[in-house]
Parts: C-alpha cells; structure tokens; sequence
C-alpha cells in the first residue's frame, strides 16, 4: 500500500485555516473606501484553488511523459533528440541565407558586431520569409533541447536513482529525519533562488507569485510544470543515506509549513523573526516593488537568505503580483503565459546565444533584450513616446 502524501492528508486543515482567516477578515474589516490584498477575492481564490489541485494532478500526467521522452531510453525519446537535431541545422542553415541576403549575397566580416553591420542594400521580403522560417524551427530546437535535457535529468537524478548509488546505508532515526528536513530546506533556498534568476525555472514558478492577492489561498496557487524544468535534485539526501520516505516526508513538512505564511493577519511572531521563515519575510518576497524582488527565498529558516545575502526585511507596505500583471483568472493563462513570451522571444532572437539566453537567463535580461531587439517605432510605443 502505498505511503499517504502529507500534503494530502493536511488538505482539510488547509479548508479550515482559510476559513478562520476569513472569518478574521469579516470581524477586523478593512477601513471604508479601501481593497485590503489580504481579502479574499472570490475569482482570485478560484483560480488559486484550481492551480492547487492541478499541482497534484499534474505529476500523474507529466511524469510518465518526461520517462517516455528520455533519449536513449525509449523510440520516443530518439525522435526528440532527431527533431531537435533537424530544427537546429534547418535553423543554423536559414540564419546563414537571411543574413546573406540582408548583406546584398554576402556575409559580413568575422568579427562583426550587430550595431556595426552596414544598412540592408536588397529588398527584405525574402530574408524576412527566411526569418519567419528560422523563427518556428529555432523553437522547436529550444524546446526539444530542453525537454530531453529536463527527461533527462528527472529519470537519473530521483532519490530512488541516487538512493541505489549511495556509498552510505540507509539509517532511520531522529537525527536523520532531522537531516533530511534541513537537508531539503537547504536545497529548496537554491532552488527557490535559481526559479527567480532562471527565466526556465522562473516560467514555472510565477505561477505562485501571479496574485495580487495575499491570503492563505495564494499558497495553493502551485505550479503544474515543475517536471519540465532542471533543479538542483533533492535525492542528493539519498546519496548521504537518507532514507527515500524521509525524503518525501521532509517535501511534505517544507510545503506544509509555507502555507501558514501567506498571511496578512500575522504581523510579527517576535525573536523568531530572526531565525524563522515568516509572514512578514514571505510577504516581502511577494512584493513587485525593486526593494522586494529576488529576496527572502527560504522556506522554514530565514537564516540562508542572511547567509547568502538574498534577505531583505518587509518595509514598506507590500504590492503583490507581478512587475506586469496578467489581469487574468484563466489557470490556463496563469500557468503558460511565461512559456509563451518565451517562444515568442526565442522565434524573435536573431542568434542562437539569444535564443538559449531567453531561456536560461534572468527574466530582467530577457525584458531588456528583448526592448533592444525590438523595431524602432514598437520600443517607442512600449516606452509610451509614438
């Protein structure tokens, strides 16, 4: 039989607390004329639920498609690495032609940069069929990459793989329960930091931080993709002899403990502020102000935030959401709205650094990127000036 989720279990605990913190909500309302974030917002909370139950559902789907995918593997996971193959030299090949005939049928010089390449001398019509060309098959290369490489990595790096690797035995105990809870705490700051600096990581993960609202509910709001992107493993607890089902309790206990921080009721809980992930910590690292951004990354200790230099305490008044809001309760929306400005950047880029740099660097490098690859007249549009 197998071993109950905790998570699982704690679901009508979660019920009950929102419903505690809505009856705080109705007996401590907000001042009149004012919208208190922390309120519940009856489309807001929906589309939290929603997220939620799909982050449970979505490891039943997407793991035996990323174990199908895996090259060298299986046939399926063969073709991938084929069709990658195909669409990055059909690519390379139309980058090759578009810039020769942006450059009147020859290339430029080696050596020569963007800004000083001379003005186009022919008509562009084929070289922008070329480009629209290039732009479809330069995505499906990135993709394609990235999915092997995340199938790749999800069937070699669980705990079960590693456990079987590990020179240590597995020990059960107190002490070793105790090390797979800091253990996982430790990797999840990395990881958590590597989802806000890694547009990848960072396209499943804003699926949480889509809310411009700050109650309990937003907790639930979990991502359905974490099986497509690359994280540090968890199973490397298993390599030091943590047993597999201390691992997964150790998951368990980390999330459940992440819920009771998405809240505005709770101002302060005194000296373990200092040590403690904590309300007032958590609701900082929601905030789109600059101050808030990229901060407060632990889930139950605050303390590798101090150490890593990633903490920054809840100052001013918190603005949650996005630093671009979606206007949109659509979970659809909500959960593949990243991946899609990502292939649109990807089919736009012009090289292939861009194009593995939209994907792979931060979502700050991307925004400004992608403004300077922008035509004239759209960055003067976006900038408000046309």
């Amino acid at each position: 039989m197998p071993r109950p989720d905790l998570t699982v279990l704690a679901i009508p605990a979660f019920i009950g607390a929102m419903g505690a913190e809505m009856w705080w909500q109705r007996t401590h309302p907000a001042e009149p004329g004012t919208v208190r974030p922390g309120d519940y917002e009856l489309n807001d909370t929906i589309a939290s639920l929603t997220m939620g139950v799909g982050s449970l559902i979505a490891p039943f789907v997407t793991g035996p498609i990323l174990r199908r995918l895996s090259p060298g593997t299986t046939k399926a996971g063969t073709a991938l690495l084929a069709i990658g193959a195909a669409a990055g030299l059909a690519t390379t090949v139309g980058d090759v032609l578009r810039r020769r005939r942006e450059h009147g049928g020859t290339l430029p010089e080696a050596g020569t940069l963007p800004a000083d390449e001379p003005a186009p001398v022919v008509v562009r019509s084929r070289a922008e069929a070329l480009g629209l060309l290039t732009s479809g098959t330069a995505v499906a290369a990135v993709a394609s990459t990235a999915v092997a490489a995340a199938s790749i990595w999800a069937t070699h790096a669980s705990a079960t793989r590693l456990a079987q690797r590990s020179p240590f035995p597995m020990r059960s105990g107190p002490a070793t329960f105790l090390l797979a809870i800091a253990g996982w705490d430790f990797i999840y700051y990395w990881n958590h930091r590597l989802s806000h600096e890694s547009r990848w990581m960072w396209a499943m993960h804003v699926v949480h931080h889509s809310s411009e609202r700050y109650n309990l509910s937003t907790a639930l709001r979990q991502p359905v993709a974490e099986g497509w992107t690359i994280t540090v493993p968890y199973g490397l607890l298993a390599l030091v002899g943590v047993p597999v089902k201390y691992i997964e309790d150790a998951r368990a206990i980390n999330l459940i403990y992440q819920f009771w921080i998405h809240t505005e009721v709770v101002r302060s809980i005194g000296w373990l502020e200092k040590i403690l992930n904590t309300p007032s910590h958590h609701r900082a690292h929601h905030g789109s102000q600059r101050q808030y951004l990229d901060i407060n990354h632990g889930s139950i200790l605050i303390i590798w935030d101090k150490l890593f230099g990633t903490f920054e305490p809840e100052d001013e008044r918190v603005r949650y959401g996005l630093t671009r809001n979606l206007d949109s309760f659509n979970p659809v929306t909500i959960a593949t709205h990243e991946w899609r400005d990502i292939a649109t950047d990807v089919a736009s880029a012009p090289t292939w650094r861009d194009r593995f740099s939209f994907l792979l660097r931060g979502p700050g490098w991307a925004y400004e990127r992608r403004a300077q690859l922008a035509p004239a007249d759209e960055t003067a549009i976006a900038a408000g000036v046309a």
